[in-house]
């Protein structure tokens, strides 16, 4: 046992045992990663690099860092070594965007396989593939709504988890928020969702090009697959434009934030060039001074690149449930 351990300190200590255990820990345990856009905030922000478990729903097949090549064949046919558990209904998942697979996404699994959703203005609502039993047993009455004959939950997990928000940074130039409902129906947007006019839904009724009456967009989630909505609502690329996710494309799951850095720009800040518009960032930080000011320049830049100390070390398990400070 002393002649083994002896010899496995002398391979992790020379240049190539460090580079293998390096690799085995991405490919297998766990990967970092950075929030590049704002699509998760308040819950995540531009900048925190974060720590994801990449065992959270079975092993991936390993892909080359960087280069995002897939190093072995996919046996099962499921994107993983190892089959596991499925993402779970609120979970946080970091998976390979299905238009372009060498690219992470991180957002919220909001529907699994069989789920029912129906998107309006400022509401998510959805039908549990359990059942009305299901949903009576679990969620309070005042958010339970009787349509289309079953019964739908509305925006299930904004009471948990304080981060979700639908704060649209732009508008169209009728005033309507754009990255919000409105923006689903103009018809410029690839949208895989269904427009549908339901009775007794509390929400703005728009009319589309054919003059046909829309309150919502509908969708059933595919079996095995997962419908991820950023926390931002308004501001977020996810399923509603591009689909579900299968299962295998799922990475993992964000864990650990082992740094926060504010590095966006001025102009990203305010104009949104390059991601990441954020008027209220420049407001909490310039207060009464018009944001759009070169003395709130000077103020945003004063504090460019500090380092936002109460995230750091932090798990995404409980952070979620707090109310955001930014």
């Amino acid at each position: 046992m002393k002649k083994f351990l002896s010899t496995l300190y002398r391979f992790s200590s020379s240049w190539t045992g460090t580079i293998i255990i390096v690799l085995f820990l991405i490919f297998f345990v766990a990967q970092s990663f950075v929030i590049p856009s704002g699509s998760m905030k308040r819950t995540q922000l531009i900048g925190d690099f974060l720590f994801a478990k990449k065992f959270s729903y079975g092993i991936p097949i390993p892909h080359l860092p960087w280069l995002e090549i897939p190093l072995l064949p996919d046996f099962n046919g499921n994107g993983h070594l190892i089959e596991g558990p499925r993402p779970q209904r609120a979970d946080i998942v970091i998976f390979r965007y299905p238009k372009n697979q060498k690219i992470h996404y991180v957002k919220r699994c909001i529907a699994v396989g069989g789920d029912e959703i129906l998107f309006a203005a400022k509401k998510l609502l959805i039908h549990f593939h359990e059942g009305d039993d299901f949903i009576q047993k679990n969620y309070p009455k005042e958010q339970i709504k009787t349509l289309r004959g079953k019964l739908w939950v509305e925006n299930p997990y904004m009471t948990k988890y304080p981060g979700i928000q639908y704060e649209p940074e732009s508008t169209f130039s009728n005033g309507d928020p754009a990255g919000s409902f409105a923006q689903l129906i103009t018809g410029r947007y690839e949208v895989d969702m269904s427009p549908v006019f339901v009775e007794n839904l509390d929400a703005p009724v728009y009319a589309s090009g054919s003059g046909r009456k829309i309150n919502a967009f509908y969708k059933k989630v595919e079996e095995d697959h997962f419908y991820m909505i950023g926390d931002n609502r308004d501001n977020s690329n996810d399923s509603r434009f591009w689909g579900s996710v299968p299962y295998k494309l799922i990475v993992g799951k964000p864990w650990l934030i082992y740094m926060s850095l504010e590095h966006r720009s001025y102009d990203q800040v305010l104009n949104g060039n390059g991601g990441g518009k954020d008027h209220a960032g420049l407001r909490r930080v310039c207060g009464d001074i018009a944001i759009d000011s070169k003395a709130c320049e000077a103020l945003w830049d004063r504090q460019r690149f500090n380092v936002r100390w109460g995230r750091v070390g932090r798990r995404i398990e409980s952070i979620q449930l707090e109310e955001p400070i930014q």
